[in-house]
């Protein structure tokens, strides 16, 4: 938890815009990107056999 929480404040420690939805517009697509960067880091596991 604490490297995703990390990666999350490496996009922006701080929230730019200045309006509620915005902010919460914002912080949706930070997760959105930590999401996706995890989705293409992570391993295809494959049965053999």
């Amino acid at each position: 938890m604490e490297t995703k929480m990390y990666c999350f404040k490496r996009l922006g420690e701080k929230v730019m815009a200045r309006t509620f939805e915005k902010q919460v517009t914002e912080l949706n697509v930070r997760a959105s990107i930590l999401n996706r960067f995890t989705e293409l880091g992570r391993p295809n596991t494959v049965a053999v056999g």
